[in-house]
């Protein structure tokens, strides 16, 4: 019998239980096919090598073995590359600011029918990050007076533009800053 007729019987013979055992070790059907092809290429090329008939099953096996693990190299390298890819593009392409717009275009709205000191209250906690207490200060009330301000012109500005997360007014996507606790 020629090698090559050994290794159509071979094929023949192994192909199925192999494409069975790489079925099962992945999670596409596709790389499965490619894990049976590569295993019969690395038979193909040692040919004139390959184990007697009793052991060509466990040696196929043996070899299908180390292309799964070569596979799954692969893939994880390709998925890190991914992650810093996209960690990148990311960095260079940040979020397009003019989604917000309309968002923006509410707050601003809404900001302006306010009165004068909860604006400024707000402005200053919220945008320049200050806490209540100096925001007091700037305005020239006690932090007491600050906080009740506060509170009361958030409240204003939730009932103006809306405090739904799924809405596009909700006034946390545009605003949210944390802000600073204090002690009394």
């Amino acid at each position: 019998m020629s090698s090559e007729d050994r290794f159509r019987r071979i094929y023949a013979d192994n192909f199925e239980a192999l494409l069975a055992y790489a079925s099962r070790r992945v999670e596409q059907p596709d790389d499965a096919a490619d894990v049976v092809a590569e295993t019969f290429l690395v038979a193909w090329r040692r040919s004139a090598h390959l184990p007697c008939d009793d052991e060509i099953r466990l040696w196929l096996y043996g070899v299908a073995r180390r292309v799964l693990a070569n596979h799954h190299r692969s893939v994880n390298r390709r998925e890190r590359l991914g992650e810093r890819l996209r960690q990148c593009l990311t960095a260079v392409y940040p979020p397009d600011p003019g989604s917000e717009v309309p968002q923006r275009l509410a707050v601003r709205a809404a900001l302006r029918r306010l009165n004068d000191t909860d604006r400024e209250m707000l402005l200053l906690t919220v945008w320049e990050g200050l806490p209540p207490r100096e925001a007091a200060q700037v305005v020239g009330v006690s932090p007491a007076a600050a906080r009740t301000r506060l509170s009361r012109a958030r409240a204003r500005l939730r009932e103006l533009v809306g405090d739904d997360p799924d809405a596009p007014g909700h006034v946390l996507d545009v605003l949210a800053v944390p802000v600073p606790k204090e002690g009394r």
